[in-house]
C-alpha cells in the first residue's frame, strides 16, 4: 500500500491523470448516440422562420441541438426522421421538441424545410474524409497568384459552397517543398459532379448585349437574386421535344444595381426595334447569359425596356433529360447553379484540378472499424511480445496501460484543435505509439541492467534512458517537419500526430512510466 500511494501521488503520475480527465472532457464519448442533430438551417427557410438558428462554428459536436420527437413521436434515427417528416403533408402543422428544452411550432409550406440533420455523434472526435466518406479536392491556380489572392479564392469558394447548400466543407492552404500554392478542399456528402461544377469552374457570369456587358454575376451589380421562394423562382414548364427528349424551363426573378441598370438604358438605347407575333415587339438584339465564358441563354427584350433603367430582371434557362422527372432534376441543378454563381461571384482566379479523390461513407464506416480492430490487435501483440520477454506483469501491464494512455490524450489534443482524422493522421498515432513503446524498452533494459551496470542505482539508469529517448525524439521531430509540407498537405495529418504523440509520450506518459518503474524495482 505504501509503493502504491508513493506512484498515485507523485507529480508525474498526476500529471498524467489530470491529462487523461481533460481529453475525456474534451472527447466527450457518448454511450447513447440515437437520434439525429441539426447540422445547419438554410436560409430563407421555413426552419430559418420558425426561429431554428445554426450552431457556431466552436459548438462541440456532442452539445448540437437535437430532435426529441416530431408531432409527439419519438425520432431515434434519420429513418425515423424522414419517416415522420414526408408523412405530414404541405399546410398541415408541424410540432419538433429538441434537446435544448425548445418547442418549434410551425406550418409546412415546402417539402424542405431547410433542416439539415445528421446521425447523433458518439464523441467529439472529428473525423477526415476517409473516415467519413466524400470528396477531396487539390486545386492549383491556372497563373501565379499572391496570398491575399488565394485568401479572396478561398473566401469566394466558401461563399460560393454554403451558398449552393453543401455541408461539412473544409477549404485549407496548402503548399508544397518547392513552393507552389494549393487550396485543398474536402466536402461531405457531395457528388463529385457538384463539386467539380461549384470548385474546379470560375463561374464568371456576363449578360452582354452583342458584345457589351450588360452586368455580371455578384453583389456589386446583382444586389438580389430570388431563390427558395416559389413566387418568384422555379420551373415553369415542361415539355417532350421532338427528339422524344423531355426539356423544363427554369426562371427567377434578380434584381440589378442602379449602376447596371443605367447601363442597361444606354446599351438598349441604341438599339432598334423589330416587330414581334401577335402583336408584340423586342429589340434587335437579345440579351445573351454566358457562364465561363459558354452560352448557356438567350433572352429576346421587349421594347418597352428600350433606353429605360430597369433594375428586375428575369433570368430564364434549360434543364434537359430522357423523361420529365430527369429533365425537371436537372433544370432544378442548373437553376441552383446559376444562383449561386449571381449571388456569390466569379472566382479571382481560374482554378485546375491536381487530384481528386471520392470516398463512399460506407468504405469509410469500413475504414474506422479496421482501424480500431488492428490497434487493439497490434496492442495485444505487443503486450504479449513484451511479457515473454520480460516475464514480469510489472512492466507488461504498466506499457500497455502507458500506450492507451498516449493514444487517449494524443485523440484529446486532435479534438482539442479541432483537427479531423484520417488515414495519415491514424498512421502517425501509430507510429508514435510504436516509438513509445520502443522507448519503454530502453527504460525497462536500463532498470534491469545486471553485471557491470549493477553498480547505478534505478534513477540514474531512468535518467541514462531518457537522454537515449530525447535524442530519439529531437530527430524524430527534425524528420517530420518537411512532411507538414509535402504532398501538397496530404501528409500534414501524419506529421502533427506523430510530433503531438512523440511529445506528450516524452513529457507525459513515459516519465510516469519510468517513476512507476523506479518505485517498484529500486
Amino acid at each position: 500500500m505504501k509503493k502504491l500511494s508513493l506512484i498515485l501521488f507523485n507529480w508525474r503520475m498526476i500529471v498524467l491523470i489530470l491529462f487523461l480527465i481533460f481529453s475525456y472532457i474534451i472527447i466527450n464519448p457518448q454511450f447513447d448516440s440515437s437520434g439525429v442533430v441539426i447540422k445547419s438551417i438554410d436560409q430563407n427557410s421555413v426552419a430559418s422562420d420558425a426561429g431554428f438558428q445554426n450552431p457556431t462554428l466552436s459548438t462541440p459536436q456532442t452539445q448540437l441541438e437535437k430532435i426529441i420527437s416530431i408531432n409527439a413521436k419519438k425520432i431515434n434515427n434519420l429513418e425515423d426522421y424522414s419517416n415522420e417528416i414526408s408523412s405530414i403533408t404541405n399546410n398541415q402543422s408541424i410540432r419538433i421538441v429538441t434537446s435544448k428544452n425548445k418547442e418549434y411550432i410551425f406550418q409546412k409550406t415546402s417539402d424542405d424545410l431547410g433542416l439539415n440533420v445528421e446521425k447523433a455523434f458518439s464523441s467529439n472526435i472529428k473525423k477526415g474524409l476517409e473516415l467519413q466518406g466524400g470528396t477531396r479536392v487539390i486545386l492549383k491556380p491556372a497563373e501565379k497568384i499572391t496570398e491575399q489572392q488565394r485568401d479572396d479564392v478561398i473566401a469566394v469558394m466558401q461563399n460560393r459552397l454554403n451558398t449552393f447548400g453543401v455541408l461539412d466543407i473544409k477549404i485549407k492552404k496548402a503548399d508544397d517543398l518547392l513552393g507552389n500554392k494549393f487550396i485543398s478542399v474536402e466536402v461531405a456528402g457531395a457528388t463529385k459532379q457538384e463539386v467539380k461544377d461549384l470548385i474546379a469552374s470560375q463561374g464568371k457570369f456576363e449578360a452582354k448585349i452583342g458584345n457589351l456587358t450588360v452586368f455580371e454575376g455578384g453583389k456589386k451589380d446583382i444586389p438580389f437574386v430570388c431563390r427558395n421562394d416559389g413566387t418568384c423562382s422555379g420551373v415553369t414548364e415542361c415539355s417532350q421535344q421532338s427528339t422524344g427528349d423531355y426539356a423544363c424551363k427554369f426562371q427567377f426573378a434578380i434584381t440589378l444595381s442602379p449602376e447596371a441598370a443605367k447601363k442597361h438604358a444606354e446599351i438598349t438605347s441604341k438599339l432598334d426595334i423589330i416587330p414581334g407575333t401577335a402583336g408584340s415587339s423586342y429589340l434587335s438584339q437579345p440579351l445573351d447569359l454566358y457562364l465561363d465564358d459558354v452560352q448557356v441563354d438567350s433572352l429576346q427584350i421587349s421594347s418597352d425596356l428600350k433606353g429605360s433603367e430597369v433594375t428586375q430582371i428575369s433570368i430564364q434557362g434549360p434543364g434537359v433529360g430522357l423523361d420529365e422527372q430527369e429533365a425537371l432534376q436537372t433544370a432544378i441543378k442548373n437553376m441552383n447553379k446559376l444562383q449561386t454563381v449571381l449571388i456569390t461571384g466569379s472566382l479571382p482566379s481560374k482554378l485546375d484540378v491536381v487530384k481528386f479523390d471520392t470516398i463512399s461513407p460506407s468504405l469509410g464506416s469500413s475504414f474506422v472499424k479496421n482501424a480500431i480492430l488492428a490497434g487493439l490487435a497490434a496492442m495485444l501483440a505487443v503486450g504479449i511480445v513484451i511479457f515473454l520477454r520480460y516475464r514480469s506483469f510489472k512492466i507488461a501491464i504498466p506499457m500497455i496501460f502507458t500506450m492507451l494512455s498516449e493514444l487517449f490524450i494524443v485523440l484529446g489534443f486532435a479534438t482539442l484543435i479541432k483537427f479531423n482524422l484520417d488515414l495519415a493522421a491514424i498512421a502517425g498515432i501509430i507510429a508514435s505509439i510504436g516509438t513509445g513503446v520502443n522507448d519503454q524498452i530502453v527504460i525497462a533494459d536500463e532498470v534491469l541492467a545486471k553485471g557491470k551496470e549493477f553498480e547505478f542505482r534505478t534513477k540514474q539508469k531512468i535518467k541514462r534512458a531518457f537522454f537515449i529517448i530525447f535524442a530519439a525524439f529531437s530527430a524524430i521531430v527534425v524528420a517530420m517537419i518537411p512532411l507538414f509540407f509535402a504532398g501538397t498537405g496530404l501528409l500534414t495529418g501524419f506529421a502533427l500526430t506523430t510530433i503531438a504523440g512523440i511529445t506528450i509520450g516524452v513529457l507525459i506518459t513515459r516519465p510516469a512510466y519510468g517513476m512507476f518503474l523506479e518505485k517498484t524495482m529500486d
